[in-house]
This record gives structure tokens, C-alpha cells and sequence, in this order.
């Protein structure tokens, strides 16, 4: 072998072996900045009031053999998980972000409890690092049969593939008998049944499938044969209600191209609620050609997440989207953490990744995307209830302070962990 290949071969090879180390260190930052966020909120939070959130209501819509339902508060929304579970016969599947230890929180142990006496196989699978302040005491009530997954952050085979053995479980969903399904932004806890405005959705009918087949995908990737969730067949090869579920393990990720393909369709309207708004270009790019293109592109922020940090981080994106003539809505009656969006009347999702890196491109995440005309009238139906507690922020926003702009300027290089 030449001198020249030999030396070719040698960077190569250490190239190769400097790969893996470069990966964990970009998967690593991403727990470490969210980490530093929450200790940023919890301090930067201390003044601020909690506020009851408005409550639209529940509204409905039969989509082929299945009837949806739209929640937009907590407390009605667990009163009927609740209900599911207290009716099940067979099989529970429950995959959740943060399960507090409060009120709410074992409201849900005692109804799983008693579900397992009655004799129902049951599978929960709950994220660790967004419990970490929660004690283990508190999941240990759960009876012994009962099937418990607590996902790791990352997992021991990080070194081999850090990006897919790492992420967090932001997905909520709920499964009973394979015939009822909920999915949104609501997490398991007393602060989200009256302070924050969510939106959470239930599927009774065929609709279910695609979400139990969620949940079975993620607690499968880390089970062994003997301790799978079963396949069942689906009612119907193709259906309006359709589930896009982000899966780290197998580098899966389609709800972003989701979002991309139903931007690129609009032709009229694009209505789209996230509580944190940190897009990467090409996504950022889909929303400002469609507002050139004539449609009537409107972004609702929380004024005030429960995020500080991302706050921070969405409004450096607002003058370029006031220039493009994309309408900003900011939430103003509390916290909301709503992650839906409607398309033309047509198309619309109700799920709980956000407009974000972290949901994107590293989080396990699902939605639910339903192609139905009186189903998108009622999900435009909440936008225009959210909007009557929105202030729109107007072209002054771009006169604001040169220290404002700085400030937005400098954390520019945050956007890809967030």
C-alpha cells in the first residue's frame, strides 16, 4: 500500500472513531439544555400568577365509523378517561409525558388498580426524566400484574447509536379495549385540569387502531419476544383518521414532513396552535410561502409559557413572520398547550409534538391527522373561541428595543436543541 493511502486509510479510521463520540455529545446537549430551561423557568417563575384557563367546551364530529371528540379542558377530559378505564374488560394501554403525584395523579392509580383485579392486562409506559422530582414510591402503588415501563433518557445502548437510544417520551395517549383512544397535549396532573388550555382528542371506533399500534411500537422496541404487545388486525386498510408517531429507536420522524405537505396544499387557510414556537427553515420556509401565496396563515403563541426559554426563542422568529404578513396570535388568558393546526377546512392534527427541534427531530411523539370537512369546521370552531383571548401583535413589534433584539439575536444558537 502507498504511502499516500496509508495515511488516507488512518484518517479515515479516525475519523470513523471520532463519529460516535460527536453524535453522543449532540444527543447529550439536548437533555442538558432542556435541564438548564427548567432551572431558568423555576426561577423566572416564582412571580408569576396561576390563572384558571377558559374552557370552550367539548365538541364533536363522526368521521367514517368513528366519533371524535374534541377536549379542551383537563377536568372534563380525565372525568371521561377515567370512565374508560372504570369500563374496561380487556386491555389497558396508557403511554404518558409527566403522571403527577397529586390529586389527579392517583385518581389514575386507583382506577388502574382496580382495572388489574378485575382481571385486565394492562401496559403504562411513562417518561423518567420528566419525573424525576416524582418519588418511585408514588408508581410503586401500582399492583404487581400490571405492566410498567419507565423510559430512559438514554438508554445503555447509547454508545451505539446515540441519537436513536436517547429522547423523551412527550407522547399522552390512552387506549381501552382497542376500541377508545385519546391523544393531545394533556399531561396527568391537578395544575393542567384548571390552569393550562390544552387540546386533547378521543377516538371511539376504528379510529383507535393507529393509536394502540403506537403505543405497541414503542413498548416493543424495548421488550424482549415473550413480553410483546400483540398485533391486531385493523378494521379498514385506509381511513380519513390517520396517526403519525415519531419513533427515535428506528430514526422515524414524519410528523414534521406532516406538517411541511399539509402547508404546501393550502390554498386558503393554514390555523396552526403550538406552545412553543422554534421551527427549523425548511418548516419556518412552508409557512411563509404559503402567506405569500395569498393564504391566511395565523400563528397562536402562549404571551406566557410555562417555558421562559422558549419564549425567548419564539419571538426571534415574529418580525420575519409580521413581514411575511403571517398573523401572530399571543394567548393572553393563561398558559396554553394546544399542539393542533386546520388546513383549508380540510385537513387538520391534534397531537402533542411541537413546533419544535426537540419534538421533531428527537422526542417520541404522535398525532392524529384527520381529513374531514365538518371535522376541521370544529376545530376552527376552538381557534376562533382561543382567539377572542388573543392580542395580535402588530407591526410595532418591530420597533421594539435594540437590547430586545440583541437579546433574541444571541440565542440564535440555541434553536437546534429546543
Amino acid at each position: 500500500m502507498s504511502p499516500l493511502r496509508t495515511q488516507s486509510v488512518g484518517r479515515f479510521d479516525r475519523l470513523r472513531r471520532l463519529v460516535p463520540w460527536a453524535a453522543a455529545g449532540l444527543a447529550s446537549a439536548v437533555p442538558a439544555t432542556v435541564a438548564v430551561s427548567m432551572a431558568v423557568d423555576l426561577i423566572q417563575k416564582r412571580g408569576r400568577k396561576s390563572r384558571v384557563a377558559p374552557r370552550p367546551g367539548t365538541f364533536s364530529s363522526q368521521v367514517e365509523d368513528s366519533k371524535l371528540d374534541i377536549y379542551t379542558d383537563g377536568s372534563t377530559l380525565y372525568e371521561d378517561m377515567l370512565a374508560a378505564i372504570d369500563s374496561a374488560q380487556e386491555s389497558i394501554l396508557m403511554e404518558t409525558f409527566i403522571w403527577k403525584n397529586d390529586e389527579v395523579g392517583q385518581k389514575f392509580i386507583d382506577a388502574f388498580n382496580a382495572a388489574s383485579a378485575r382481571g385486565v392486562d394492562i401496559h403504562l409506559i411513562y417518561d423518567g426524566f420528566a419525573n424525576l422530582a416524582v418519588p418511585s414510591s408514588f408508581y410503586r402503588q401500582l399492583a404487581a400484574d400490571i405492566h410498567v415501563f419507565r423510559m430512559p433518557t438514554v438508554t445503555r445502548k447509547f454508545w451505539r447509536g446515540p441519537l436513536r437510544h436517547s429522547g423523551f417520551d412527550h407522547s399522552k395517549i390512552l387506549v381501552v379495549d382497542d376500541g377508545v383512544a385519546f391523544v393531545g397535549g394533556f399531561n396527568i396532573g391537578s395544575l393542567y385540569a384548571r390552569h393550562w388550555r390544552d387540546t386533547h382528542l378521543r377516538s371511539v371506533g376504528t379510529g383507535a387502531w393507529a393509536l394502540r399500534q403506537s403505543v405497541a411500537q414503542v413498548w416493543n422496541a424495548y421488550h424482549p419476544a415473550d413480553e410483546q404487545i400483540s398485533w391486531v388486525r385493523p378494521a379498514a386498510w385506509e381511513s380519513q383518521v390517520r396517526v403519525s408517531a415519531n419513533l427515535p429507536i428506528q430514526l422515524v420522524y414524519p410528523i414534521r414532513n406532516m406538517y411541511i405537505n399539509a402547508f404546501a396544499r393550502a390554498r386558503k387557510r393554514i390555523w396552526l396552535t403550538t406552545p412553543y414556537f422554534i421551527p427549523d427553515q425548511q418548516l419556518l420556509r412552508s409557512l411563509i410561502e404559503a402567506a405569500e401565496r395569498g393564504v391566511d396563515v395565523r400563528l397562536m403563541v402562549p404571551q406566557q409559557s410555562n417555558h421562559i426559554l422558549g419564549d425567548w426563542l419564539s419571538r426571534g422568529f415574529f418580525e420575519r413572520l409580521i413581514n411575511s404578513k403571517i398573523t401572530v396570535l399571543l394567548y393572553t388568558a393563561s398558559m396554553i398547550h394546544s399542539k393542533v393546526a386546520t388546513v383549508d377546512g380540510e385537513w387538520s392534527t391534534v397531537g402533542t409534538a411541537n413546533i419544535d427541534r426537540l419534538s421533531l427531530s428527537f422526542n417520541y411523539e404522535t398525532n392524529v391527522e384527520v381529513i374531514d370537512a365538518d371535522f376541521a369546521a370544529e376545530m376552527e370552531k376552538v381557534f376562533d373561541s382561543d382567539s377572542a383571548h388573543c392580542t395580535e401583535l402588530g407591526r410595532d413589534w418591530l420597533n421594539r428595543h435594540r437590547l430586545t433584539k440583541l437579546a433574541e439575536s444571541a440565542l440564535v444558537p440555541m434553536r437546534p436543541w429546543l
